[in-house]
């Protein structure tokens, strides 16, 4: 009497895709026994180039007069995308000082932030030596795979 393998289950994979549509997630990834299933999905913000607001250091400071407001930095040229999906952390610990600030001079290979995926700490580095000009996302936020989290020029 010979074993025939359980074919893959076409509904769980339909509800997967679901899941991916109802919370904007990129990929999805379960695992039971020796099935592995992970469907994931290109995004189209991650297609087109993405408008990314200011960093938020750069909107705490009031003006004492009007002025016209700063342009948007460019993350289409020099950005640091994220090479995963999960939670950034800007420092290694609650009330540790961050990694970079804007305006801070860093070289090649540089840890400029920690993403948390899978309770595991990722050091993201810096792809290249020059000035961090932006910083694009909030301490301990999610982040999506392709997402640009900061600006080195």
């Amino acid at each position: 009497m010979s074993m025939k393998k359980p074919g893959v289950d076409q509904q769980l994979i339909r509800d997967l895709a679901s899941i991916l549509d109802e919370t904007r997630l990129t990929e999805i990834e379960v695992e039971e026994g020796d099935l592995r299933i992970r469907v994931s999905r290109q995004s189209p913000a991650a297609q087109a180039s993405v408008a990314v607001p200011p960093a938020p250091a750069a909107i705490q400071a009031p003006a004492a007069k009007e002025e016209a407001p700063s342009p948007a930095p460019d993350t289409s040229k020099n950005a640091v995308p994220s090479p995963m999906v999960g939670t950034a952390y800007r420092s290694s610990a609650p009330g540790a000082d961050p990694f970079v600030e804007v305006g801070q001079q860093v070289e090649k290979g540089q840890t400029l932030l920690i993403i948390e995926a899978m309770k595991t700490m990722n050091q993201i580095p810096s792809p290249r030596a020059g000035t961090v000009t932006a910083i694009l996302f909030e301490d301990a936020q999610p982040v999506e795979y392709g997402e640009p989290l900061v600006v080195v020029d």
